[in-house]
């Protein structure tokens, strides 16, 4: 007889052999609220925090912003007088610059993007030799080691891994070392930026991700880069706090920093921290930025300027006067006269040290591009040395 289509034929005993068990409940591994940054940037200036900070702290991030904006103003001016090939400035950011410079201590280690040379001078790095790469003349310009500052990466994001990396193998050797990446909006658009999050907070590595959003990608905005709530948000999704602070407000960052890496050192793991702020100048100096923004955009947040914001606020509160105010301005000049007068010196390049400190012992192709280009400069020698033999005057 045919069986109908609605019938459902068991095996003889399978009612009594399959239980089906619920699965057990699931629970959030960690609770997601205490992860969650702040509603609002977090501001210090302008409330009564600024009144409990230290004052030699406060006067010293105001001469730090002051130089900053002078060294900003000087490499660009170099960029036009072709002394630099190009120069990303910083003007407006000076304050996330200078306070991630101040939040480390001596042995920790600074990881910036091309845009943090200033990051990387107010932590004592020779100006000059911070704008070494950007120059073209060699491919970092300093000892990394000896100053705790990985060289200035122009990929976008790369050098967050590096930075979990060299924070995770400190904290497995026992070292007390906090390393602390910078990166901009446009960076955490990058692979490298999930991975380096990712990994950081799996192994809780001594390391904090400071997120510069000054609005732009180059030419494009934040709003397509991202729908999430703020970048500070995205820390959840991995596991480690988000921090939002205003990125004028040199003070909020600073102590937002300060408490991230002092967090970081106690085992505490990574903390993503976002300071919104603005890029005031173009991207680079080849950068047109008025095909993407407006003039009215840039002057309202002309009007939030950290250096400004700093300096109303410690002179109405009787801790700058106006001789303070003077010499953080002469001490900026005489910065910006030193970077001029040695940046106009003309360097003493070797074009054999392309192939230094590539790798710890040269590859064989290395080495042979080394000799090929070795034969091809003593080849130009001696055909320049023998045309000034021929040469009758």
């Amino acid at each position: 007889m045919k069986q109908s289509s609605s019938t459902v034929q068991e095996l003889p005993g399978a009612a009594s052999a399959y239980r089906p068990t619920p699965p057990p409940a699931w629970k959030p591994r960690t609770d997601p609220a205490p992860l969650l940054p702040e509603a609002e940037p977090h501001r210090v200036l302008g409330t009564d925090a600024v009144a409990t900070a230290d004052p030699e702290l406060l006067r010293r991030l105001y001469a730090e912003l002051v130089r900053g904006r002078r060294y900003n103003a000087q490499a660009t001016a170099l960029t036009k007088q072709g002394r630099l090939a190009v120069y990303p400035s910083s003007t407006g950011q000076e304050a996330c610059e200078v306070a991630a410079a101040l939040a480390l201590e001596d042995r920790d280690w600074l990881f910036p993007s091309y845009r943090d040379t200033l990051a990387a001078v107010a932590r004592g790095l020779d100006p000059v030799q911070a704008l070494t790469l950007l120059r073209g003349d060699w491919h970092t310009g300093y000892d990394p080691h000896e100053h705790r500052v990985a060289p200035l990466c122009t990929p976008l994001a790369t050098q967050l891994p590096h930075a979990v990396g060299l924070a995770h193998a400190a904290r497995l050797k026992g070292d007390d070392v906090v390393a602390l990446a910078m990166v901009g909006d446009g960076g955490t658009s990058e692979g490298d930026f999930h991975e380096a999050l990712n990994f950081a907070a799996v192994w809780q590595a001594p390391v904090v991700f400071l997120v510069q959003n000054n609005g732009f990608a180059i030419s494009v905005p934040l709003a397509k880069q991202t729908a999430a709530p703020s970048l500070a948000h995205k820390a959840v999704g991995y596991g480690m706090p988000g921090r939002l602070v205003d990125g004028n407000d040199a003070v909020a960052v600073h102590q937002v920093l300060s408490e991230a890496v002092a967090r970081a050192r106690r085992g505490g793991g990574p903390t993503l921290v976002e300071a919104v702020t603005y890029r005031i100048d173009a991207h680079t100096n080849a950068d047109d930025a008025t095909r993407y923004r407006g003039d009215s955009e840039v002057e309202a947040w002309r009007a939030h300027d950290p250096i400004l914001l700093l300096e109303r606020e410690l002179t109405e509160r009787g801790m700058l006067d106006e001789e303070g105010k003077r010499q953080a301005a002469e001490a900026a000049e005489t910065m910006a006269a030193a970077l001029r007068e040695r940046m106009n010196a003309e360097p003493v390049l070797d074009p054999m040290d392309l192939f230094a400190h590539v790798y710890a012992e040269q590859t064989a192709q290395l080495r042979e591009q080394a000799a090929q280009l070795r034969a091809e400069l003593d080849a130009a020698g001696d055909d320049a040395s023998a045309g000034t033999e021929g040469d009758v005057r």
